[in-house]
């Protein structure tokens, strides 16, 4: 369990803004005076997040080389990660639902939990700048990154596809486009599309570690 974690209400200087970190856009549709969603916040908190964690990865492992720390990063900011961050903070609890959301299940909904960190993490940097966002991601996070990176390896692919059709684009696929060295020690060059556009590439000494790393390339840029 995280220790010692403040209130979130307590981190937010503007109430406004926390209100709005919690506001899922379910609820804009039972009440209309509510104007605004927290997706745009989401947005926000996704590229700090993403900032954050690369630079301490990029300062922790200094002899790692890019692709480990791509895929050291796509595990620490997966789903599954933020969505267990956000139901240790009761964040679920918390959010503003329709009813019908609420009825689905909307407060214990992996994904819906997860955006909603990245919601207060960027409504967090409206409020109070960098150094509050850097101090939240380091007490939720951070302090835990070696525990959950020695968990289960990240499937960067399964990542990448609920990334990808959460936008409404197909399932990306993967192609190998080169095959080189002797039989027993081949390296594989395989790259991943979607809808004809390369998001990534990546080696491995297998086809399957080369999709993986194609894939945390592909979600490297999509976030």
């Amino acid at each position: 369990m995280v220790k010692t974690l403040p209130k979130l209400e307590k981190l937010f200087k503007n109430n406004e803004l926390f209100t709005l970190a919690l506001t899922h856009r379910s609820y804009l549709n039972e009440h209309s005076e509510v104007k605004e969603s927290n997706e745009r916040v989401e947005f926000l908190g996704d590229a700090i997040l993403s900032f954050i964690v690369s630079r301490y990865l990029y300062l922790k492992y200094p002899d790692k080389p890019e692709g480990q720390l791509t895929l050291f990063r796509t595990k620490l900011v997966q789903t599954a990660t933020l969505g267990k961050l956000a139901k240790e903070l009761l964040i679920g609890d918390q959010l503003y639902l329709s009813k019908g959301e609420e009825t689905n299940g909307g407060r214990s909904n992996v994904a819906l939990l997860a955006n909603s960190y990245e919601a207060v993490l960027g409504a967090l940097l409206l409020d109070q700048g960098l150094e509050a966002c850097e101090r939240f991601v380091t007490e939720t996070l951070l302090s835990r990154a070696e525990e959950l990176l020695e968990e289960s390896p990240v499937d960067a692919k399964s990542e990448l596809q609920e990334k990808v059709q959460a936008g409404g684009l197909p399932s990306p696929l993967y192609e190998t486009v080169a095959a080189q060295g002797p039989d027993h020690a081949k390296i594989f060059t395989v790259v991943v599309k979607v809808e004809g556009k390369v998001l990534g590439e990546g080696k491995g000494r297998s086809k399957q570690e080369a999709e993986q790393k194609a894939a945390a390339a592909g979600l490297s840029g999509t976030n």
